[in-house]
């Protein structure tokens, strides 16, 4: 569990939002008991169709950018259901918008699209066989992250709030993504890029909700995390400059894979010694190094690439200015030269405090109070972290493993034998429904107390020192 210094003031924040706007299931009344009732049976209703349409969009996959075929079936779903859609957003986006009979906030709801070059080893009769070419390669296309799941899911709330929407106090904002796992090379996208068109314009949600399917999670159960939810993620190139000389004689040049080496283990100090990892975890990691051309000759240049990972909010620049520091001065010591560049890759996930407070009761009245579990922090990322920098945001773990089955049958996301038991995606149709309903019903009428403002991530706190 994640321990900040700020715990307490958030804790209290949170605790002064949950009693200005929280409606406790005890005190909904009868419409908004209706309204529960409606949600669970239509999403029971609806549970082949949302099945059905999964293992469509698994069967025929698509890259980041190239979700041509998935957005179209999308706009086509949403257009039947009376909801009034944009589409070429991003490059191949889809947003649609629901207004409902009665006045109140606007609600977005987000989900991604995008497959991966993975080649599919999973046993199903809707296995992909789609093969394409990424980066120069022919490689196997497969959705390994449960993205198909994602649309298939939203797409179910969506014809859920479609027939509740007489008596919808609000409006939502169904987001379609893009490129998730990031657009190809020399290309934008992802939630950025969605941002920057205008998504959060017209209209302007007050808040964001989406999830993601894990098998960390058994079919039945939701993690949620306040705070760091997943890892901020940075790419990390740095190229040592040394002289080239033979390598018999290396007192004649500057050897820059000694230099490198150095620079890889004084990197692994930074968070082993240097940050506080009781704050928040983080890590540096290397995961390629190329430099020489043959046995007997020290090169000039090496170069490094690898990542960071941090949960902490303010961490980013910390380490930043740490990594920077130890590659030169290292390399400076050696008479070599060591640049530094580093790229953000995806933000910080991070789940509004106030906002997580408020909807954890929708949440345990959705799936049962022992079903509701606390999370991990997560290293991986995801850039819904992008939108909740625009407004506050809540994302949540869906659990799609079977109970009782050997966790090895349910390899991690991204793996070529990733599985989902879809008898676990009825659930995310309830939960996202019930959060926007919820917080629909809290903000709206003559007593709405205005949106939340963002909170953006407390950028000080304990740090050990150098």
């Amino acid at each position: 569990m994640v321990r900040t210094t700020f715990a307490v003031s958030l804790t209290l924040f949170a605790l002064s939002a949950m009693s200005a706007v929280a409606v406790p299931p005890s005190a909904k009344g009868a419409g908004a008991d209706r309204l529960d009732q409606e949600i669970d049976r239509l999403a029971a209703q609806i549970e082949p169709e949302v099945i059905a349409c999964r293992r469509q969009i698994h069967e025929h996959p698509e890259l980041s950018n190239r979700e041509v075929e998935t957005g179209k079936l999308v706009a086509e779903r949403l257009g039947k259901l009376g909801i009034v859609v944009k589409t070429g957003v991003a490059h191949t986006g889809v947003v649609g918008v629901l207004k409902g009979g009665k006045p109140g906030p606007v609600v977005a709801l987000r989900a991604d699209m995008d497959a991966l070059p993975v080649v599919e080893e999973v046993d199903v009769p809707f296995a992909s066989k789609v093969r394409t070419t990424y980066d120069g390669k022919e490689v196997g296309v497969m959705h390994a992250c449960g993205h198909d799941a994602h649309v298939a899911v939203l797409l179910g709330v969506a014809e859920v709030l479609s027939r509740l929407k007489t008596d919808l106090p609000g409006t939502v904002e169904f987001l379609f993504q893009p490129a998730e796992e990031g657009p190809p090379a020399g290309e934008e996208g992802g939630a950025r890029l969605m941002i920057k068109e205008g998504v959060f314009r017209e209209p302007k949600p007050e808040v964001i909700f989406g999830l993601h399917v894990t098998p960390a999670f058994d079919v039945g159960q939701i993690g949620w995390r306040t705070g760091g939810m997943l890892a901020g993620a940075d790419g990390l190139r740095i190229v040592v400059h040394g002289r080239q000389t033979h390598a018999g004689y290396p007192w004649r040049g500057v050897d820059p894979i000694v230099v490198a080496s150095q620079i890889v283990l004084g990197l692994q100090t930074i968070a082993s010694r240097q940050i506080d990892l009781t704050d928040a975890p983080a890590l540096i990691t290397i995961g390629k190094i190329e430099g020489g051309v043959r046995e007997n000759i020290i090169p000039d240049d090496v170069v490094m690439l690898g990542t960071i990972r941090y949960l902490g909010p303010g961490m980013q620049k910390d380490i930043h200015d740490r990594i920077k520091r130890t590659a030169t001065s290292i390399a400076e010591s050696a008479g070599a030269k060591a640049e530094v560049t580093i790229e953000e890759r995806v933000a910080l996930t991070y789940n509004d405090p106030p906002l997580t407070a408020k909807m954890l009761p929708s949440l345990r009245r959705t799936a049962g109070e022992a079903n509701v579990r606390e999370a991990q922090p997560s290293l991986g990322s995801e850039d819904f972290s992008y939108y909740q920098k625009q407004v506050p945001g809540l994302f949540i773990w869906l659990g799609i493993k079977t109970p009782g089955a050997d966790p090895a049958l349910f390899a991690s996301n991204h793996s070529p034998r990733f599985r989902i038991d879809e008898a676990g995606l009825k659930l995310g149709v309830r939960a996202l429904s019930r959060l926007t309903v919820d917080y629909m019903q809290a903000q709206a009428g003559p007593h709405h107390p205005g949106p939340l403002l963002p909170a953006s991530p407390p950028t000080a706190g304990r740090r050990g020192s150098g």
